[in-house]
């Protein structure tokens, strides 16, 4: 079993927050801020040479404000690896696969074993 492949993805867009529950039983909630901070295209990374398989550490401090730009629209499924979001201000250049949106996480059990991972 790949504990990085969703077995259900809820998009609740009056709470601002998508839910995914992993294949391992894990249950991950995103506000739609942090999805945002934390977009994987080359234009918010600042370039393809800034693109990694995990996300910066500083998108959990981020602090957007509310705009189209955190409003997420739509959720489309990108092959079988990910996803494209869809945001208000028409931002879709982002694909957040499997194992970048595991390691997004916001949960304090997986913040601590990034940052174990990490040396931090």
């Amino acid at each position: 079993m790949n504990p990085e492949k969703p077995t259900n993805i809820t998009v609740n867009r009056p709470g601002l927050e998508m839910s995914i529950t992993w294949a391992d039983g894990h249950e991950s909630r995103y506000s739609f801020t942090l999805l945002r901070a934390a977009c994987p295209c080359a234009q918010c990374r600042g370039g393809h040479e800034n693109m990694k398989s995990e996300p910066d550490q500083d998108v959990f401090q981020a602090t957007l404000q509310d705009s189209p730009a955190t409003h997420l629209t739509n959720v489309v499924p990108t092959g079988a690896y990910g996803l494209t979001l869809v945001w208000e201000d028409f931002h879709d250049y982002g694909i957040y696969n499997w194992h970048y949106l595991r390691a997004l996480c916001p949960c304090p059990v997986c913040r601590a074993a990034s940052k174990a991972a990490a040396g931090v």
